[in-house]
């Protein structure tokens, strides 16, 4: 494997683990403006990438069936959505700012379930980056080497935050600063070896790409308005997440336009 196709990978791991690690660095938890001010922009880089990097590529491999171009997208985007409502009824795991775990009963920690909660939105993020590259080493003409980094520049911009909200949450529920570290790294770990998985497995997901692509939409959309949106707006000055979802998305589209 080329090592830009490594780095890639690897990028939104980096970001996950960097975010985490500010458990070492600030002894205050994250304030309620700040969280859903990361919430909201990571939120606003999700919709963007599945947008630009990922609806629009899909039907652009299809434009062949013109008329019918849409059908790939739409199959692959309701696959997306129906796979992680079934991973959320069937994974224990608990939301930040809830008090009410989701999924099957377990005698599972409070931080397990959070640390689960993030990973469980992770798996999409790993699999549109694999389902990108994989494309890029297939040859398919319209995903370009800098259009699957601009994905997974985005993608790591947006997990740097995304870690700061898993570990300091752990933090302050009493787990030390170690664990709370790893916990976030855990939770960025699925996103490298979901894409790796993906592109060793390029020679099935080629041929089913505008559908993959669709799926990795769906998916993350799913995450977003099931969980980071309600999230980003609970409580007063909501309008802070509204504000930094504006900035998440116009940033990942610049992103994707600029190199894509």
């Amino acid at each position: 494997m080329d090592a830009p196709v490594l780095y890639g990978l690897l990028l939104p791991f980096a970001g996950t683990s960097l975010g985490a690690a500010c458990v070492f660095f600030l002894k205050k938890g994250l304030g309620d403006r700040m969280q859903r001010g990361l919430t909201g922009f990571a939120s606003g880089v999700m919709v963007a990438a599945s947008i630009w990097s990922l609806l629009i590529p899909a039907m652009e491999q299809s434009a062949g069936a013109e008329a019918w171009a849409f059908l790939p997208a739409v199959v692959g985007f309701w696959a997306g959505v129906l796979f992680l409502l079934g991973l959320d009824h069937l994974i224990p795991h608990l939301h930040q700012r809830s008090q009410q775990a989701e999924g099957p009963r377990t005698r599972l920690g409070r931080s397990t379930m959070m640390v689960l909660a993030v990973t469980l939105h992770n798996i999409p993020e790993g699999m549109a980056v694999g389902v990108v590259y994989a494309g890029f080493l297939a040859g398919e003409g319209q995903i370009t080497m800098t259009a699957a980094l601009a994905l997974s520049l985005g993608i790591a911009i947006q997990n740097f935050p995304e870690g700061a909200i898993i570990s300091m949450p752990l933090r302050s529920e009493g787990v030390g600063k170690a664990r709370a570290f790893a916990g976030g790294v855990v939770s960025g770990a699925v996103e490298p070896l979901g894409a790796l998985l993906t592109i060793l497995a390029a020679g099935l997901v080629v041929p089913a790409l505008p559908y993959l692509l669709s799926f990795a939409a769906g998916a993350m959309l799913y995450v977003v308005v099931e969980e980071l949106i309600p999230e980003m707006s609970q409580g007063a000055h909501s309008n802070v997440g509204t504000l930094t979802f504006a900035l998440g998305f116009t940033l990942m589209m610049a992103l994707d336009v600029a190199l894509g």
